[in-house]
């Protein structure tokens, strides 16, 4: 069975891409390389033994994603990553966002719902709670305004699919509410490298460490939490992405229950920023030079999953702890500066 990956060399896509070889898939990925190198893929051949097809082109040519899909006819399923996916930056580049998060699904689902049966994961985000009114956060819990772009970009991603479904009988999807991925796959082949300046907490901290930036930057410590900085569940992203391969394999044997359902997947444990720096320094043996600065736009107070949903009917749970995923991004980080 083959299932198409896109954004299947960034660093959700390629953990995924390994599980679903693991589990017998055959992947090919499709990636612009925006945000990702096409060495990733010697890092899945290195873990799995096997090289996934690729085709680098950008979703948002409508004629290109047609082309695609006459040259693998075959696929039968889509896993879809490829997103901007800054929160920070979304709030200054909201264009740049609408087009590139939405336009993609869109031509994407029109060439799915063509054949005569598609499942469909949408790589969705607990943004589109906003900050919720109870934690932690469940499935059921309202979906508010957005705090960002991005956000708003899931929020409407979701619409769109749950509008698909409604009208083809014979597709299929799942939203994953993930929380905050974080670490790199045990045999250090794979992990996160963001081009740039990283924009998510832990490859800014490793980075730190490894002395490539001078100074970590913790974003308010004013906030209405136990030491007064943001809380976050942090899910090690090999978790995360054999939730992927569960969600997936549910639809392929007809165990969904309805054609669009969601799944929040997280830990279920609330993490601070301040307790990720005092962990990452336990495990990694470096003291972080950080320094408190001004909130972020478009940051939440706090946001944890409440997993028993996935955990009762993916039949998935989270098994590595936030140390695990902090020391694996810190042997990933040494590994590519090529530190001992």
């Amino acid at each position: 069975m083959r299932i198409l990956v896109t954004g299947g060399l960034g660093f959700i896509g390629s953990h995924t891409v390994v599980e679903l070889q693991n589990a017998g898939y055959d992947v090919v990925i499709i990636d612009d390389l925006s945000n990702a190198s096409e060495a990733v893929l010697d890092g899945i051949e290195a873990i799995t033994g096997t090289k996934p097809d690729f085709e680098k082109l950008d979703l948002r040519d409508k004629n290109a994603v047609s082309a695609f899909f006459k040259k693998y006819a075959d696929v039968t399923g889509a896993i879809h990553f490829a997103a901007s996916k800054a929160v920070g930056e979304s709030v200054y580049k909201p264009l740049l966002y609408y087009e590139n998060n939405l336009s993609s699904l869109v031509y994407l689902l029109q060439e799915l719902t063509a054949k005569d049966a598609a499942n469909f994961i949408f790589s969705s985000s607990c943004t589109v709670y906003g900050q919720a009114d109870e934690l932690p956060i469940t499935e059921k819990a309202p979906v508010k305004p957005a705090e960002s772009p991005y956000g708003n970009t899931k929020q409407i991603g979701e619409e769109i699919i749950r509008d698909t479904a409604k009208v083809y009988d014979k597709f299929k999807a799942i939203a994953l509410r993930y929380f905050n991925p974080i670490g790199a796959h045990p045999s250090v082949e794979i992990g996160e490298l963001p081009l740039g300046v990283p924009q998510n907490l832990v490859p800014f901290l490793t980075q730190t460490a490894a002395g490539l930036r001078d100074q970590l930057s913790v974003f308010g410590n004013d906030y209405a939490t136990a030491d007064g900085t943001c809380v976050r569940d942090y899910i090690h992203v090999v978790d995360l992405a054999k939730a992927h391969v569960m969600a997936l394999t549910r639809l392929v044997e007809n165990k969904n229950k309805t054609n669009y359902e969601v799944f929040n997947l997280g830990t279920g444990t609330g993490s601070s920023v301040l307790e990720v720096i005092e962990t990452f320094e336990a495990v990694s043996g470096q003291k972080l030079n950080y320094k408190i600065v001004d909130r972020r736009e478009g940051d939440v107070v706090a946001a944890y999953a409440d997993t028993d949903k996935a955990n009762n009917e993916l039949g998935w749970k989270s098994q590595l702890s936030l140390a695990d995923a902090l020391k694996s991004a810190w042997d990933w980080e040494k590994k590519v500066r090529g530190i001992e």
